[in-house]
């Protein structure tokens, strides 16, 4: 089942990896897809060499969040990878089913989708964001940026400060720029709640891709040093929370990426969650036109990666 599942997600769209000169060098930037398409990019393979490091360092190596390369790659050791394993590198993605304008983040996909103004392009940055639990939780939201700073200070809230304490660290009332501030060296304030959630960077060399911040959305240095100095204030920011994206390709294929859901208990395996599926999702499974098996398939794998699942048998002949 997962080999034939992997064989029918590993098809590309033909588009050619764009890297802008202005760009960080992990950075992925691609082309924007024709009209009535939403595929972007292109999954690579990553051999394992001896001592090749963990998931995380391949991660980091490609720009693509720990989580994403374990659904793309189930059984493999996160630590210690198999030397001569081929892992799958997922860069190829659907777009997100919403406005192409500034910047959008799916939680449940662990990505930032940011389109410059004026120009054909999409550019894809993991990210970290809220830890499970009340206060911690990145909320969706439609907002802009409000400010951006550089060498932050990090002022914990209350509750952040009480969450530390229970673990037996004092946090002080401000941690002031440098190392030691988990904000990172650039900060990008959203004016949404207040101003309390923001993009930022990290001093950790772990996290990205991941639920691990107290709320905000935590982007490697090279990333947020990018946007920092790219973003224009006042750019829209739209946070949704969409663990299955789907799309009906202009030459007819039609394609389903699915995500682990969120969990909200500890005890949630999102790897079994359930999706919840809205009216569109619900009749793009039940058409025709979508192979129903490897639909179930895809849902049940849950490998974050777009998948071909038409049913050809459904086409015209001019379609195939």
């Amino acid at each position: 089942m997962r080999t034939t599942l992997a064989r029918l997600s590993q098809w590309t769209c033909g588009a050619v990896m764009a890297f802008a000169l202005s760009l960080p060098a992990l950075a992925n930037s691609w082309p924007l897809p024709p009209p009535g398409s939403r595929v972007v990019g292109e999954n690579r393979f990553h051999i394992v060499e001896n001592n090749g490091g963990s998931l995380e360092a391949i991660a980091k190596k490609y720009n693509v969040g720990f989580l994403a390369l374990m659904q793309a790659n189930p059984g493999v050791d996160p630590y210690v990878p198999r030397p001569g394993s081929i892992l799958t590198i997922p860069l190829q993605t659907l777009l997100p089913d919403v406005p192409r304008q500034g910047i959008v983040i799916n939680l449940a996909e662990l990505r930032l989708y940011y389109y410059p103004a004026g120009e054909q392009r999409v550019i894809v940055f993991p990210i970290g964001i809220g830890q499970l639990g009340g206060t911690t939780v990145t909320p969706t939201m439609v907002t802009s940026v409000s400010e951006k700073r550089a060498n932050p200070t990090w002022t914990p809230t209350a509750n952040i400060r009480a969450r530390y304490k229970a673990q037996g660290i004092d946090l002080p009332v401000v941690v002031p720029a440098g190392p030691d501030n988990p904000m990172g060296h650039h900060a990008i304030r959203l004016a949404a709640y207040g101003g309390v959630y923001l993009l930022h960077g990290t001093n950790a060399d772990f996290g990205i891709g991941m639920r691990v911040s107290s709320g905000c959305i935590r982007l490697r240095d090279n990333d947020i040093q990018w946007l920092f100095d790219n973003l224009p204030v006042g750019t829209k920011v739209n946070i949704i929370n969409t663990p299955i994206k789907a799309s009906v390709e202009p030459d007819g294929r039609r394609l389903v990426e699915v995500h682990q859901p969120l969990s909200r208990a500890i005890e949630d395996d999102p790897q079994t969650l359930p999706i919840v599926l809205n009216d569109t999702m619900k009749a793009f499974q039940a058409s025709p036109g979508t192979q129903q098996q490897i639909m179930n398939q895809a849902m049940e794998l849950r490998s974050g990666m777009p998948v071909n699942v038409t049913n050809y048998h459904s086409l015209a002949p001019q379609a195939l």
